[in-house]
């Protein structure tokens, strides 16, 4: 970024917080660190604010804020980015992430019974069985990636059994959801905006075939329950109904596999951990909550002001796009002390996180990401005694659902 000085000269001017630098989405907690002691309501020249302390991101989830991007001020950046995405989003967002009451609480209501804690519960032996069958293939090849063989297939298999999907091309549809999922962050490049775009055409056509097919073999699933749900009166219109089957299609397996695999990094990189773990195999629940604090699967969430907003002293303007940083608020030292830095799989606060957002947009999945992820990591963790890292961690280059996209392990 360059500023013109008043004697006419150039000069460059350092951004506090660059997503675009190189090396950025491999460690970015050095750079929300700094943001947190130099400007934690931090007003940035891309044309969003951002929030990187506990107590203003917790805040401001639970604030009643839009989520909606049309609200934005039309000679915002990031609404000139959603713009030019809407031909290929449109129906994409018209999900419950997209939008506001009363339409998010009609939504979330025709959804939210497939998420109950009984319902989720009475899916553990199901993702035990797949757990276990990973590990065995694991096993007897001594070493993989354990994104592909375990992190990705685990949870796009349940949330496909939910929804009662038909077996589909697994790598198309990663190939989709990893493209999709990058309108979730507020810096795009012309290159990734076409690709962002074309991903939600193509998606949007699939799910609308899935639907077609799930429509000629209804049976006792999730997919089925949304195209007959009705309440008070009300159902979803066809392309309510694509969004929604889009969301929990992507949201469904995109945000555990970095659970599962940021999780496991952590604890390669924790030895103390790991064994602490192996020898307290109670701390999992525990641990699961660490790991989603320590190092967020969804990095950030938005909101937009209706009308002025104020931060700690600074004023929001209305219309205006604010990040709150989840990743960067779970490691805020001011609320969860001097080793917020530091994985402890036996934090007694770790619950106390903000990685499923807050409010009325707290995750939906939660019960199901928390279920996934203890059963695989405590199950990898007891069955393999010499799990051991076999290779260079490969992070998928996203600034919001950040992870790695290979993770090589040896067994």
């Amino acid at each position: 970024m360059s500023d013109t000085s008043s004697n006419g000269t150039t000069e460059v001017q350092e951004l506090l917080l660059d997503p675009l630098e190189p090396g950025f989405t491999d460690d970015p907690y050095p750079a929300y660190r700094r943001l947190r002691e130099a400007d934690p309501v931090h007003e940035h020249p891309y044309g969003f604010w951002f929030l990187s302390r506990y107590e203003d991101v917790s805040a401001i989830l639970r604030a009643g804020l839009s989520v909606d991007a049309r609200h934005l001020d039309d000679g915002n950046t990031v609404r000139q980015q959603y713009d030019e995405l809407d031909h290929g989003l449109h129906v994409v967002r018209m999900s419950m992430l997209d939008v506001d009451p009363p339409d998010h609480t009609r939504l979330r209501s025709l959804v939210s019974k497939a998420f109950t804690p009984r319902a989720v519960a009475a899916l553990e032996p199901a993702v035990t069985d797949l757990v276990d069958a990973a590990l065995d293939r694991i096993a007897d090849a001594g070493r993989a990636d354990l994104v592909q063989a375990l992190a990705f297939p685990l949870p796009f298999e349940v949330i496909s059994r939910m929804l009662g999907l038909p077996t589909t091309d697994h790598a198309r549809i990663r190939r989709l959801s990893g493209s999709l999922v990058r309108s979730l962050e507020a810096v795009l490049d012309p290159a990734t905006l076409t690709e962002v775009a074309r991903a939600g055409e193509e998606l949007t056509a699939l799910t609308r075939d899935l639907i077609a097919w799930k429509r000629r073999n209804p049976a006792d699933d999730l997919l089925t329950a949304l195209i007959t749900a009705e309440e008070d009166g009300d159902r979803l219109s066809d392309d309510e109904l694509i969004a929604q089957v889009i969301l929990l299609y992507v949201a469904g397996h995109e945000t555990t596999v970095n659970l599962i695999a940021n999780g496991t990094v952590a604890l390669l990189r924790n030895p103390d951990q790991l064994a602490l773990l192996r020898a307290r195999p109670e701390l999992a629940g525990n641990a699961v909550e660490e790991f989603l604090r320590y190092d967020s699967p969804v990095q950030q969430t938005r909101r937009i002001t209706l009308a002025p907003h104020t931060v700690d002293g600074r004023r929001i303007p209305p219309r205006s796009f604010v990040i709150a940083c989840l990743a960067s608020a779970n490691r805020d030292e001011t609320f969860w002390g001097p080793d917020a830095g530091l994985l402890r799989v036996d934090r007694p606060n770790a619950r106390h996180h903000v990685s499923f957002s807050a409010g009325p947009h707290h995750c939906l999945g939660a019960a199901l990401a928390r279920l996934e992820g203890r059963v695989a990591i405590e199950r990898l963790v007891r069955r393999f005694p010499g799990l051991s890292p076999d290779g260079d961690v490969v992070w998928n280059g996203r600034v919001n659902l950040r992870g790695p996209d290979r993770l090589p392990i040896a067994v």
